[in-house]
């Protein structure tokens, strides 16, 4: 009975928030906004420099999943793999990256290292009209071990197939061939163990195949075509034994959970393909917002788990995947266990859901990672991150079930006798909204919209749309006639982690939930 009392409180508590914000806004105090800052800065003519996007969380984690997941069954890398790493047929570089994946698999990437070299890369021509990409390394024990040069795309490359070849003092051996096709979102190179400590510019000289493609080239390397957003980022991973004497640069625990978050809400969820502009999350009112930490009130967490609020997680555009904040929550025994319960309820539906729906294998796996991640000690009180971590994924299913049910839900009113959409009556359809790209996931929010007649009989309406359409009945055509729109909302809650901790703003009255005649 006390822990149904919490639930009740943690839900009473939400409502009271909204209200205190709604009763600010009516008395002139605008809802809580952010707006980004982004910087610009055009390339000179002469030379092209992109700053690489590693700042921006998952994009070593990304890699190490792609490495992670490059390997059959059999210890074979897929054909995918291959092409999304550049690898030519019969090229040695195939060897690397089989070694590079069974690396990251035997130890979830905990025996490579990263070293990024500073200031992006830079694109210029030689004398010759060859390009030239040119970035510089600063001073590191790892570099006396045998780097494996990895460029890395925004985004998978598009447009025609290449065969590039790569030359370099700087490389072992000196030139080397890489094969781009449409998936190609990495190129793989081998480097030179260098000798001594000091600061150093790689050069690599560029060149195709075919001479009248060098221009098709610099566009997908640096980006020359004027409008162009693709530019490369060079990483250097190397294998080290553990004890060595190296800085290791790995993301916590949390990134990679976040990580794999992301992945699997992409995977797991309908992407949208429209040509519509993302919905930047700050332009949106909200309430203030709430620190789920150590010092977050049982009534607060138990109300969110009882939410039916749908959830989104973002990364603040300031900080890096090394600076996320390692959260944790202490939760009563009682709350624990419920967690638990739930959690484990929600991943039985979900994987009902991947079965049924044939989403396919990938996010089976990737549940199973999350469900590692989150995973409470056996033998010990579950630690704080891992509470942290599982009331995050227990969110985040709920979000995925509730979006499934919605889905389900319109398509059983689609097809039955009294479906209103059949005889073109006021009811909610289905409408997908793409979110901006630091979303960690859902990378889109279905708001739903309502569409029909309200003709009568009128569809959930009430006495001033009733006198409305008699008056307009009897000739008085001017006035506007009663429509379909949305009466009841659920409001959108973003989970905001960055470098100072994590954050929970709601958004109200953000998803449609039912319809009338007003």
């Amino acid at each position: 009975m006390l822990f149904v009392d919490v639930f009740s409180c943690g839900a009473l508590m939400l409502c009271c928030a909204w209200l205190c914000a709604a009763l600010q806004v009516s008395h002139g105090q605008q809802l809580m906004d952010d707006p980004a800052v982004t910087e610009h800065t055009p390339p000179s003519a002469s030379t092209v420099s992109h700053h690489a996007p590693h700042s921006a969380p998952c994009f070593v984690d990304d890699i190490f999943a792609a490495l992670r997941e490059g390997v059959e069954s059999d210890g074979e890398l897929t054909n995918r793999s291959l092409s999304q790493f550049g690898i030519c047929t019969e090229s040695d570089s195939s060897s690397v990256l089989l070694q590079l994946a069974k690396e990251t698999n035997k130890n979830q990437g905990n025996g490579l290292e990263v070293l990024h070299p500073g200031g992006g890369v830079r694109g210029v021509k030689d004398e010759t009209g060859t390009l030239v990409l040119t970035f510089d390394l600063s001073l590191s024990p790892l570099l006396k071990v045998n780097p494996v040069l990895l460029l890395a795309f925004e985004s998978p490359l598009t447009g025609r197939n290449l065969d590039i070849t790569f030359t370099s003092q700087s490389l072992h051996p000196s030139t080397q061939s890489v094969c781009i096709s449409g998936e190609t979102q990495y190129i793989v190179l081998t480097g030179k163990a260098t000798q001594g400590n000091v600061q150093q510019t790689w050069m690599i000289s560029v060149e195709t195949k075919t001479p009248d493609m060098n221009q098709i080239l610099k566009d997908i390397l640096i980006g020359g075509k004027p409008g162009s957003n693709t530019s490369v980022t060079p990483l250097l991973l190397f294998s080290v034994e553990r004890g060595s004497d190296t800085r290791h640069t790995h993301a916590s625990s949390h990134t990679s959970f976040f990580c794999e978050l992301k992945r699997f809400l992409r995977d797991v969820l309908p992407q949208d393909h429209s040509a519509s502009p993302p919905l930047q999350l700050d332009s949106l009112q909200s309430l203030p917002p709430l620190t789920l930490d150590l010092s977050s009130s049982e009534t607060l967490l138990a109300g969110l788990i009882n939410s039916s609020s749908p959830t989104i997680f973002s990364f603040t555009g300031c900080c890096s995947m090394f600076q996320t904040h390692d959260g944790e929550l202490a939760l009563s025994p009682a709350l624990l266990e419920e967690v638990k319960r739930r959690l484990e309820q929600t991943v039985v539906q979900i994987m009902e859901v991947i079965m049924e729906e044939e989403v396919g294998h990938r996010a089976a796996e990737r549940l199973g990672r999350l469900r590692d991640l989150s995973a409470f000690p056996k033998t010990e009180p579950a630690a704080g991150g891992s509470q942290y971590r599982a009331f995050l994924l227990l969110k985040a299913l709920q979000t995925v079930a509730g979006a499934y049910e919605v889905q389900r839900g319109l398509r059983a009113t689609r097809a039955g006798p009294n479906n209103p959409a059949r005889g073109n009556l006021c009811g909610l359809r289905s409408l997908t909204v793409s979110l901006e790209k630091r979303v960690v996931g859902p990378n889109t929010a279905n708001i739903n919209n309502c569409h029909g007649s309200c003709a009568f009989p009128m569809v959930n309406t009430n006495n001033h749309a009733v006198l409305l359409s008699f008056h307009i009945e009897s000739e008085n055509a001017d006035e506007r006639a009663p429509c379909c729109v949305p009466v009841a909302y659920d409001a959108l809650e973003v989970v905001d982690l960055n470098e100072h901790g994590t954050y929970l703003s709601i958004k109200p009255d953000m998803v449609a939930k039912e319809c009338g005649c007003r």
